[in-house]
């Protein structure tokens, strides 16, 4: 893959199966800032998501997730090709559940969680969830619920 660093398959398998206790995934609206790969939106769609929106700016991976929507058949899906932040500067929504797995050298990481609750595009029963290093830490942010560890790779859960 170019470009990306998918979830791994355990931090992955690790956080679906925390969001199906806490969120109904079944018939959610979700956003996937930084697609990447597709893997999240993909998971989220085979679980019942009933609204997808993924967000990524790099050309040929918004080719690769289109070409796998359309194999896997997902509907109800906006593809976005344009950069995180201008779509969040503008975003009026709310989602059910939102993920975000940016580039771990992206240097405006902590702004998205800021942006994200003083925006309010985390529903009443939503969660936003912040894929990260364990250099960054987000336990003093608004919003801020818990966080999961998978080694390198850290969840933190904002609502």
């Amino acid at each position: 893959m170019p470009h990306t660093r998918p979830t791994t398959d355990i931090a992955k398998e690790g956080l679906f199966n925390m969001l199906q206790n806490r969120v109904q995934i079944e018939g959610a609206k979700t956003l996937d800032l930084f697609g990447g790969t597709g893997c999240i939106s993909y998971e989220l769609a085979s679980r019942g998501a009933a609204d997808l929106t993924i967000v990524e700016k790099d050309s040929i991976m918004l080719g690769f997730i289109k070409k796998n929507i359309e194999m896997l058949k997902i509907e109800n899906v906006q593809l976005l090709q344009m950069d995180v932040f201008q779509y969040l500067s503008t975003c009026k929504n709310q989602y059910d559940v939102i993920f975000a797995g940016p580039p771990y050298a992206l240097n405006t990481i902590d702004q998205l969680p800021k942006i994200i609750v003083e925006q309010q595009l985390i529903s009443p029963e939503g969660y936003f969830i912040l894929e990260h290093t364990p250099r960054n830490n987000y336990k003093n942010y608004p919003g801020y619920s818990f966080e999961r560890n998978y080694g390198t790779t850290i969840f933190s859960f904002f609502e």
